[in-house]
């Protein structure tokens, strides 16, 4: 079946994920190639939808980051041109990377996630809208990039928000500083996987410690009271359902261990194209649970499909 299946895994694109996105696509075309797959390996320009058009694959491998590969556009794209493709479809794409709207769906099916406010950059720019500390990010992008921790120290918001040229959007949500430790669960063949703790050895888990070897460190399974740990796993479940996520999808928690029982669990995010680098967190899961990498990117492109 393999070795018949015409993969382009579509990597690259011009989001500020754009080099880890890279990463993610060589780890997966060579995978592919290992398991008997021909492999185009496209990175991704304007001129997507002219190139698959010729090209013709039976299967688009999702391996790219950020938009407009992970919020719905080149989902739809793949749509039009009746290619199937691994992860999530268009609706829960887009749903997901608008963390706004996300939080409003998760917290409606129970799941927990941080207090928060959507301001256009200017608004937040004149002053603090919200009691520090509290985080302030775009609204739609992922692996923490433009992310800003406002602690009780800063007097202003980050002067960057003012400079010309600021590349993550007008709109940015600003959220209640959440404490405590990082957790992270995945979602693989439609069950919840084991729970990682995430120990940044930099002061935050930004896009230099979750895509730098040595900067973070990644304890699997966390070390976290039974219940709680059964939580997280039934919380990724809960979450990824509301969003009507595929395939397979990643959320992120936060954890402060101070609060009696759960009630110190938010989750912060869910990723339907999390990282497949060799310091990603999924292709780890996968391998704790006896799934090696090349054994789940086959998995993915057989899982492929269009309406999803």
């Amino acid at each position: 079946m393999a070795a018949s299946k015409h993969v382009a895994v579509l990597m690259g694109g011009w989001s500020s994920e754009r080099e880890v996105s890279l990463r993610s696509g060589a780890a997966c075309a060579a995978a592919l190639e290992s398991r008997g797959y021909r492999v185009t390996r496209i990175d991704v320009q304007r001129d997507i939808a002219t190139v698959l058009a010729g090209l013709k694959p039976d299967v688009a491998f999702m391996a790219l980051h950020g938009r407009p590969g992970e919020d719905g556009t080149i989902q739809g794209v793949l749509e039009t041109l009746a290619i199937p493709y691994t992860h999530s479809g268009v609706l829960a794409s887009s749903l997901a990377m608008q963390k706004d709207l996300a939080k409003t769906v998760m917290a409606t099916a129970g799941v927990p996630v941080a207090e928060g406010l959507t301001l256009s950059r200017a608004e937040i720019a004149k002053g603090h809208v919200m009691r520090p500390p509290c985080v302030i990010k775009p609204v739609a992008d992922g692996s923490s990039v433009g992310v800003f921790i406002v602690t009780e120290e800063h007097a202003h918001p980050p002067q960057e928000l003012f400079r010309d040229g600021w590349p993550h959007g007008d709109r940015l949500l600003v959220e209640k500083y959440v404490a405590g430790r990082e957790l992270t669960c995945a979602v693989i063949k439609g069950e919840p996987s084991e729970v990682t703790e995430i120990v940044p050895l930099l002061k935050f888990y930004d896009y230099e410690a979750k895509y730098s070897k040595g900067a973070s460190k990644h304890v699997l399974p966390a070390p976290i009271l039974p219940f709680v740990y059964q939580e997280v796993r039934r919380l990724t479940l809960a979450a990824h359902v509301s969003l009507g996520c595929r395939g397979v999808s990643r959320a992120d928690f936060r954890y402060d261990d101070r609060i009696e029982g759960t009630g110190g669990l938010v989750c912060l995010e869910v990723n339907t194209q999390p990282g497949m680098t060799e310091t990603s967190l999924v292709p780890e899961l996968a391998g704790y649970a006896g799934v090696a990498f090349d054994e789940l990117v086959q998995w993915m492109v057989e899982d492929a499909s269009l309406d999803r």
